[in-house]
């Protein structure tokens, strides 16, 4: 895989200091800048930003992928192997209400991988995977 220059996405959250404590204490981001309206964080190499929007943030659709509900919109990021397994392990320890459990996603196919769904307090949808082979990540 090569070297690619890290993402920016922001999102909108409905609770700038719940949010804040999720992405810095739940999910181990390191904060940067912030304002009272909105917040950098480090998201594994790559810049979030949460934005206060005080509006309610509609359900979110669904469309079906191996069996299961996937949300749409949703974001998150690639992880190895054994960093998925000890990041899973750590978000069950803290209780955290998945969509999806952690599950083995296409087994023995092409693109096989670990996938995990759940949503931040604000209900912006994530999901963390890892690929057996990472050079399978866009094969077809």
């Amino acid at each position: 895989m090569q070297n690619t220059p890290p993402f920016h996405l922001a999102i909108p959250v409905n609770n700038i200091e719940i949010c804040r404590a999720f992405y810095r204490d739940v999910l181990k981001c390191k904060e940067g800048r912030s304002s009272d309206h909105w917040v950098d964080f480090n998201f594994f190499g790559h810049q979030l930003v949460i934005h206060l929007k005080t509006e309610k943030i509609s359900t979110l659709p669904t469309n079906p992928v191996d069996g299961k509900e996937v949300p749409i919109p949703h974001f998150g990021v690639v992880l190895p192997w054994k960093q998925f397994e000890e990041f899973s392990k750590h978000l069950k320890d803290s209780d955290i209400e998945f969509i999806i459990e952690p599950y083995i996603r296409f087994k023995n196919e092409v693109g096989e991988q670990y996938t995990m769904f759940f949503k931040d307090p604000s209900g912006n949808a994530l999901e963390f995977k890892a690929f057996k082979h990472t050079n399978q990540i866009f094969a077809k």
